[in-house]
């Protein structure tokens, strides 16, 4: 294809970029060969040149057309190159939110940093089984493919993880691991939650904070999960690879060493961890050296608890963490070591506080170890030397001691975690998990950097050689000629490491010389491999670093260290130190050591082992062997950004990645050969718009080829199934299908115009020609009426001027009258005001003076007072004058003192007395001054004596044991149980007062109620309008009914609750009963070794498991006690209507006049108490007449007649008797609630109590004790305890058996004492001629079948066990099983033999039970039982005697009913039997449902023509299952119809089938639901409209079989809103809200998921843009609902089992003899 027709005008290519790598540009004008640049448009508009490299003539590569943009596979996209990978992977991480993406055979990963909600239970469920292809990317769908591969080619698996620091290598191992354990279950107890326990050891103990991740590995991990041969996981084994154990003892800035070290410090204060003696991270130089101890959102203490409780779940103990814990600690009190200086060439260690610590916690003697840490020790062929080392030699020697100590405890620590995950069961074979570093490169790379790189070499190499091998086998599968594609082959680049002479071989030459050193080795790397290798530089400007070549980059390796890290060697004098402790597990970590010593004694003085490389070496091929020898699977994670954003893509270092990845190598590969491929059925489907009508072939393949031929030439290729095609031809094709659907479009677009234009024209042309006939009709109109109009215009111009002139003269008239009229009214007016002024003159003149005569009178008064004021004022001055006079005089002055003299007299004698006070007070004081002197000095002494005393105490409580802090522990433990008894009897107090509150308040609202019953009853005809109950009927009958539904609810409720925890007894109950069987069977094999953890958890395990068992018996009693109370009130009912009418008889007879009885005298007892019920009323009367009076006036105008005319008193009066006896129910059973409640809390109480001496004694004596004695004794104690708690159990059981038995007989006795009564009253009562009759009868037994003692065996073996469901299904009555086990039961109850009938129902349980296990996935087995069970419960209920269901027999069918037996226990028992085969049938339809429902509702196109099929291209793996034949619409209907038959046939309850249909539509709604969340292929306009067909079939279906009614079509609600969410618009706000309002049956996580998902089949079809997406988030964030992704596909309905009685009479039962029943005979 010439590059004129890809690069013209509006093509797009990619430029590159320095900030953003690849840019997007539009070629402006077409390119023509010969040109030297490219006119180009950016997306911003930007205008560019682009110019072309004459030499190589290289044009940019294109873009992919949009409709390819976002695929699942990065094969799958037309142009490969780098920058479609990266464009690919940018619109799925930010645009989709999609984290995963397959490039061929490797799943890339994109750390999101952020928890997203695609991991839970039910995702797995939903990828369980599925093809690789068939779902999203996914970990669990490479999880599943190498499960699958696993079981089916019986080859181990291998799943490599890789990936640099941060990208999530350990979440996606995790996840994966995750996957194994919940698909296989295992046959071991707890195996996969020891498997997945191991990884909070491994990450506290192996990952540190880097400046890149928070939760780096610092090693690489190869987990091996062992599976058996049912391919369940059996254990696991894990290998550890380059531990960076330099780490221990330095850490860069802002880096952590390893997460224990930190989470020992945050756990310090701890009592066990006191006597480590640790304080803070920033107290130790190993923690504190990169000055960040704390991470962002981690507490170092809860990861504490939770390391520890997985070490518990591992099987290691207590003691042997405590001891784990000693070792470490003791590593960071050697960090703290301090070396001085001495000389030049000697130092010294002396009274280090840290370093007696750290020998203490070893055990070893400290001066020994201090002088080994300053020593070293040379041995000659004749003789030993010690010679001193200087500090920094003795810094190093301390370091390298704390590194081989932690790698030792590391080892050993993995050694351990292996030894709990070994099975005993025979591995048969394993999935390997990888989780290894990927290719590292950083300013400064040493040797750690330099491993890890060899590793991703030999790991890219076994890589390429792998895609390599299955492109090979995809061509010559589909028989197409296989051409040598060119790939990157990195062995130079290993040749120039490990071959011989290569950097290694140099490195360990120069560790084995003397005087060797990293200058020297450099100098060697240069002489020997610069001109040699050409993948091996040397820097320009150093002389101690070296160059190497990668695959991914150049990267530039710091000499410095090398051979220290390399050498990796330790004094072996301080190991000897440490090899005399007495310390078990420090002697355990040099086990290994000493084996080797005695292997071999050709170690040297320095080196107790090989080369670090070396060994790293041989590790590394021996996983390569393991993964050579495994298929293996790739997974590699990116790391999106260096800033830990959420969802936000750096490009320049993802492509970093891509490379280092070797995704792009993948990439490159795959373009070199035919990376897109088609079958010929989907190339046909989506390219048959290019063909012409003639080239359109019944054979699809020959059509294509024809195509091809036309259209391509020379690059595809055609395969058996398969063509194959080049790069760029899927998009060339995409171009001319686009061109000619957009030719397609203008041509109907020119049609459909054309047509409108000439509609409109005609509609035009008739409109125009209606137009004109009526203007001119309307023209002619108007001409007339103007001749009209002429002629009478005439006429009424003649009457106008008449009618004018007449009205001239009639106005000037009326203008002249009424001229005079208002001239004359002027002048009468005049005259009348002359008359009236003249007058009010007069008046005004009369006011005026005699207001001026008062005036002048109160002037003369006002002069009057003014003078007197004055003469006063005088006569007061004069007067004060003599006063003053009077007060200057001495005698005045004298009467005046002579009361102070007095006062003077008194203050002097009080004067007197207070000194006197003050004189006493001052000798007290000075009194009590020398006694407080005294005691003060007395009270020192007696300090110094309690100083002293303390001292000494201190010394002594130093020596005491760390008994007193568990001492201490075990006090606050017995505060804490001893305040949650108070709590507890503060609570039953509180409650019990408040159930006293509630039962006075309905005795009182209960005696009030009787009264108003009795005032009914007396007043019902004299005052019956007095009577409101008529108009409180309608409200109380709105209570009751609202009651009855919340009671139905909870009922509904509690239903569910119960069936749920049925279903996990049984469930626990058939996993005892197969541990038991395969301990029973193991028994021989466990004698010789008791693995005590184990024994512990099983104990308790059994502790649990009993527990819940006396639960469950304690709500069945609970439960058969309500019946018995349901039976009881239903007695008391009936006894108090007798009353009732016997009290109604006697009160009538003493009413009545002419009765023959005679009334009771005054004074006897009756007349007593009927005067005492007339006191009583009369009051009660009194108390009601004010509510009468006022309720009288709405009765006034109601007439009597009118309010009892249809019995609506007599109602009101039951209806409230009603309500009476439903009060005193709820009050009887609130207080038997309670007191149930209190009585088991007393019981929890004393048992608390015994259980906590128990153990306070227990921990006395065992603290005495030794640690073997101790356990030993713990375990008798624990035998001890359970086997006490078994018999006393069995005794309450067998005093329960014995007295239900006993209760039983005697209430049958009382039932036939009452039936004989009543025989003989009816005897008396009728004639005697009926006797004979009566007697025939009692002595006929019809309906059963006799049987001998022990053919129970016989009866079940022919009829449950070897019964085949179908014959008896098509030629037997329904139910037939039933029947005949029921007429046994009947026979068994007539002979009175109560043994024989607990033998035969318990057998009949245990004989189905055993069919449902064997054969518990045929569906037509367990239908049949499900049946057949419920049929033989409705019998027990419907021939128990009991009223409720008697009603609904016949005549003949109650004579039938048992006699001597109350079986509603077994009623309950088949009742929960039947549960249980219910959810059994459920689990074993959705097995069978479940590979139709997604091929058939989503996959599926049944409607041919509409969809189309998207160009994905997606090569599926070659390994998956093949692919079987298409699964229609109609499949799954008649499945359905196969269900709903059988289920009919076998005379299943219909109530029971309208459940199991709704059920079965909720399944099939969940399933489809879940796949289409989790299928970016199937969410597009077609196939919703493909959904909603299926669906309207479902439907359908349902309304042909009459189950409209059963709820199953509302289950698929969420599934049709979802089909319409595909189909409905999606652009505006007001489509959003509208999207909110339809979609109410689906959640906003699943709302978001779908729109995300959403992808254009055809172009014209546009995405959903984010902003829309956010609007939808906008709108329903406020919306309460669960946050969970998928629908609970396991979800199970609560079933009811409603009586259903049956018409067939057991007499009429013919037993055919098919079934081997002869040795029972019919009576």
């Amino acid at each position: 294809m010439a590059a004129a027709e890809l690069y013209s005008k509006y093509a797009r290519v990619w430029l590159p970029d320095a900030a953003e790598v690849w840019k997007s540009a539009e070629l402006t004008k077409d390119y023509t060969p010969g040109d030297q640049t490219l006119s180009l448009q950016l997306e911003d508009g930007t205008k560019v040149e682009h110019k072309i490299d004459p030499r190589t003539n290289n044009l940019p590569p294109l873009r992919n057309p949009d409709i390819l943009v976002g695929e699942n596979d990065l094969t799958a996209l037309s142009y490969l190159h780098e920058p479609a990978v990266l464009h690919n992977l940018k619109v799925r991480f930010i645009d989709s939110r999609l984290i995963y993406t397959y490039c061929g055979i490797v799943l890339v990963a994109i750390n999101p940093y952020e928890r997203l909600p695609i991991y839970d239970a039910a995702i797995i469920n939903a990828y369980s089984g599925q093809n690789m292809g068939d779902m999203d990317p996914h970990i669990f769908a490479v999880a599943e493919e190498a499960y699958k591969q696993m079981a089916r080619d019986e080859r181990n698996q291998s799943i490599i993880v890789s990936g640099e620091s941060g990208a999530g290598k350990t979440v996606s191992a995790k996840y994966a691991m995750r996957y194994f354990a919940t698909v296989s279950s295992s046959g071991e107890a707890n195996v996969e939650e020891r498997v997945l326990a191991s990884s909070p050891i491994m990450e506290a103990l192996g990952n540190a904070k880097t400046t890149r991740n928070d939760n780096s590995s610092r090693f690489g991990k190869y987990i091996e999960i062992g599976f058996d041969t049912k391919y369940c996981i059996t254990g696991a084994n894990m290998r550890t690879y380059l531990l960076e154990k330099s780490r221990v003892v330095f850490q860069a800035h802002s880096e952590r060493n390893y997460h224990i070290f930190y989470q020992l410090c945050a756990s310090s204060h701890l009592p066990e961890f006191k006597a480590f003696r640790l304080g803070c991270a920033d107290d130790f130089r190993c923690t504190n050296q990169g000055q960040s101890p704390v991470i962002d959102g981690v507490d170092d203490a809860k990861e504490m608890c939770n390391t520890r409780r997985s070490f518990s779940l591992l099987g290691i103990g207590e003691s042997d963490q405590m001891e784990i814990y000693q070792i470490l600690s003791a590593i960071l009190h050697l960090s703290n070591v301090e070396v001085k200086d001495q000389s030049a060439d000697r130092c010294s260690i002396k009274d280090d506080v840290h370093l007696m610590v750290f020998c203490d916690l070893m055990g070893v003697p400290c001066e020994e170890m201090a002088h080994w840490l300053c020593h070293r020790k040379l041995k000659t062929t004749t003789e030993t030397f010690v010679k001193p080392v200087p500090k920094i030699n003795a810094i190093y020697g301390r370091d390298a001691l704390a590194k081989y100590i932690y790698a030792r405890l590391f080892s050993w620590i993995v050694d351990s975690i292996n030894s709990a995950l070994k099975s005993t069961v025979k591995q048969h074979s394993f999935i390997g998990v990888l989780d290894i570093y990927g290719f590292e490169t950083f300013d400064i790379n040493s040797f750690e950097q330099f491993c890890i790189n060899y590793a991703n070499e030999k790991l890219q190499q076994q890589f390429n050689l792998h895609v390599f091998k299955l492109e090979q086998e995809e061509y010559m599968k589909e028989e197409i000629p296989w051409t040598l594609i060119d790939f990157y082959d990195n062995q130079p680049c290993i040749n120039l490491i490990e071959a011989k002479l290569g950097v290694l071989d140099l490195l360990d030459e120069e560790c084995k010389m003397p005087k060797g050193s990293d200058e020297t080795w450099a100098q060697k790397l240069y002489n020997t491999l610069l001109k040699q290798n050409a993948h091996f530089e040397k820097p320009r400007l150093s002389n101690r670093a070296f160059i190497i070549h990668h695959f991914a980059d150049k990267v530039e390796y710091q000499c410095v260290g090398f051979l220290e890290k390399n050498k990796d060697t330790v004094n072996e004098e301080q190991i000897n130190v440490l090899k005399k402790s007495k310390f078990d597990l420090l002697l355990k970590l040099f086990e290994d050591d000493e084996k080797a010593a005695n292997s071999s004694n050709k170690l040297t003085s320095r080196r107790i082992h090989s080369c670090l490389f070396i060994q790293f070496r041989q590790s590394l091929h021996l996983l390569m062997e393991t993964l050579n020898a495994t298929t293996p699977h790739y997974v590699r994670c990116i790391k999106p950004n260096d800033h830990k954003a959420p969802f936000t893509l750096d490009p320049v270092r993802a492509v970093q990645q891509l490379r280092a990845c070797g995704i792009l190598e993948t990439i490159r590969i795959s373009a070199a050969g035919f990376p897109s491929r088609w079958t010929y059925q989907e190339f046909f489907s989506r390219y048959r718009v290019l063909m012409k009508q003639k080239d359109l072939l019944p054979d699809r393949k020959q059509a294509c080829k024809n195509l091809l031929e036309k259209l391509i030439k020379g690059k595809y290729q055609f395969g058996k199934n398969k063509i194959f095609f080049r790069a760029g031809q899927v998009a060339f094709l995409e171009k001319l299908r686009s061109d000619k659907l957009r030719m397609a479009c203008v041509s109907i677009q020119k049609t459909i115009r054309c047509w409108l234009a000439r509609k409109k024209y005609l509609r035009m042309r008739e409109s125009a020609i209606t137009i004109q006939k009526h203007v001119r009709g309307h023209q002619a109109r108007c001409y007339a009426k103007f001749l009209l109009q002429t002629r009478a215009a005439i006429i009424i111009q003649r009457n106008v001027r008449m009618w004018s002139k007449r009205k001239l003269y009639q106005q000037q008239r009326s203008a002249a009258i009424t001229v005079q009229c208002f001239w004359r009214a002027h002048m009468a007016r005049k005259q009348y005001h002359k008359l009236m002024y003249e007058k009010k003159a007069i008046v005004i003149q009369k006011w005026v003076k005699g207001w001026l005569a008062r005036q002048h009178y109160k002037r003369i008064l006002a002069a009057i007072i003014l003078l007197q004021s004055c003469v006063r004022r005088m006569r007061a001055k004069r007067e004060l004058k003599k006063l003053k006079v009077e007060a200057r005089s001495v005698e005045h002055f004298k009467k005046l003192n002579i009361g102070m003299e007095n006062k003077i007299l008194q203050l002097q004698h009080k004067i007197n007395e207070q000194q006197k006070e003050n004189r006493e007070l001052s000798e007290k004081l000075s009194v009590t001054e020398k006694a407080q002197t005294m005691e003060i000095e007395r009270q020192s002494s007696e300090i110094e004596n309690l100083r002293r005393s303390e001292q000494e105490t201190r010394a002594k409580a130093e020596r005491l044991p760390s008994l007193l802090e568990q001492l201490s522990f075990l006090q606050h433990e017995l505060e804490n149980t001893r305040r949650e008894k108070e709590d507890l009897e503060e609570q039953t107090k509180v409650y019990k007062e408040q159930t006293e509150q509630v039962v006075d308040e309905l005795n009182t609202k209960n005696n009030l109620l009787k009264n108003d019953v009795d005032e009914l009853n007396k007043q019902i005809v004299e005052q019956v309008q007095q009577l409101t109950g008529t108009k409180r009927l309608p409200s109380e009958i709105q209570t009751n009914a609202e009651n009855t539904k919340q009671l139905e609810e909870d009922l509904t409720e509690e239903r569910s609750r119960y069936q749920s925890l049925l279903s996990e007894y049984l469930h626990l109950e058939e996993r005892h009963r197969d541990l038991k069987e395969q301990m029973d069977l193991n028994t021989d094999e466990t004698q010789t070794a008791v693995d005590l953890p184990v024994l512990l958890k099983l104990q308790r395990r059994v502790k649990e498991l009993e527990q819940e068992k006396q639960s469950l018996w304690q709500q069945l009693d609970k439960r058969e006690e309500d019946q018995q109370e349901k039976a009881k009130r239903q007695e008391l009912e009936s006894e108090n209507k007798k009353l009732k009418q016997d009290l109604n008889e006697l009160r009538k007879s003493l009413t009545n006049e002419n009765s023959d009885l005679v009334p009771p005298a005054p004074g006897s007892l009756p007349y007593k108490v009927l005067l005492e019920q007339l006191n009583s009323s009369t009051e009660e009367l009194e108390m009601r007449k004010e509510e009468v009076l006022l309720l009288r006036s709405h009765l006034v105008s109601t007439d009597i007649h009118t309010l009892n005319e249809d019995g609506e008193l007599w109602l009101a009066y039951e209806g409230l008797k009603e309500t009476n006896r439903l009060l005193e129910y709820q009050m009887h059973e609130q207080e038997r609630v309670h007191n149930e409640r209190y009585m088991k809390l007393v019981e929890e109480m004393n048992k608390l109590k015994d259980e906590k001496e128990q153990q306070q004694q227990m921990l006395a004596q065992s603290l005495l004790l030794p640690e073997d004695a101790r356990i030993e004794a713990s375990l008798k104690l624990e035998i001890t305890r359970l086997t006490r708690e078994n018999l006393e159990l069995l005794e309450q059981q067998e005093k329960q058996d014995k007295t239900i038995r006993k209760l039983k007989k005697q209430l049958k006795l009382y039932m036939k004492k009452v039936e004989d009564f009543e025989g003989n009253h009816k005897e008396l009562s009728f004639p005697p001629g009926r006797a004979v009759n009566i007697t025939r009868k009692e002595k006929e037994y019809q309906g059963m079948l006799e049987y001998k003692q022990g053919d129970e065996s016989r009866l079940l073996k022919n009829l449950v066990i070897d019964l085949k469901p179908r014959g008896v299904a098509v030629s037997f009555t329904p139910g037939l099983p039933a029947y005949i086990i029921f007429m046994c039961v009947r026979y068994a109850d007539i002979v009175n033999d109560d043994q024989r009938v607990s033998t035969l129902l318990n057998s009949t349980i245990s004989s189905i039970k055993g069919v449902i296990k064997r054969r518990g996935n045929d569906f037509e087995v367990v239908s049949f039982w499900l049946a057949n069970t419920c049929r033989l419960m409705h019998c027990l209920k419907q021939y128990s005697g009991d009223e409720v269901f008697m009603v609904h027999n016949t005549a003949k069918q109650n004579e039938h009913c048992l006699t001597n037996f109350e079986l509603s226990e077994y009623q309950q028992v088949f009742g929960d039997l039947a549960i249980q085969i219910y959810r059994q049938l459920i689990k074993c339809m959705e097995d069978i449902l479940q590979h139709l429902i997604v091929s058939s509702m989503l996959e599926n196109e049944t409607i041919q023509g509409v969809l189309g099929s998207k160009p994905t291209g997606l090569r599926k793996r070659s390994t998956s299952f093949s692919e079987e034949g298409a699964v229609t619409m109609e499949v799954l209907l008649q499945r359905l119809g196969l269900f709903h038959t059988t289920m009919s046939q076998h005379g299943m309850d219909s109530d029971l089938i309208k459940q199991v249909v709704k059920q079965q539509f909720y399944i099939i709604c969940a399933v489809t639901l879940n796949h289409l969340l989790l299928r970016k292929d199937m969410c597009s306009w077609g196939k919703g409209l493909q959904i909603r067909y299926n669906v309207w079939q479902l439907e359908e279906w349902l309304a042909e079989r009459e189950l409209t009614d059963c709820g199953a079509k509302e289950t698929l609600e969420p599934l049709i809103q979802a089909a319409q969410l595909l189909q409905i618009k999606k652009k505006t706000e007001a489509d959003a809200q509208a999207i909110c309002n339809m979609c109410t049956g689906l959640t906003t996580a699943q709302i978001v998921k779908v729109l995300t998902l959403y992808t254009p089949v055809i172009e014209f079809e546009e995405r959903v843009s984010p902003s829309f997406i956010t609007t939808i988030k906008n709108l329903l964030k406020d919306r309460a609902e669960s946050s969970t992704l998928m629908m609970d596909a396991k979800k199970i309905f609560t079933v009811t089992l409603p009586f259903t009685p049956s018409s067939v009479a057991l007499d009429t039962v013919q037993i055919p003899s098919s079934l081997n029943l002869g040795f029972l005979t019919r009576i």
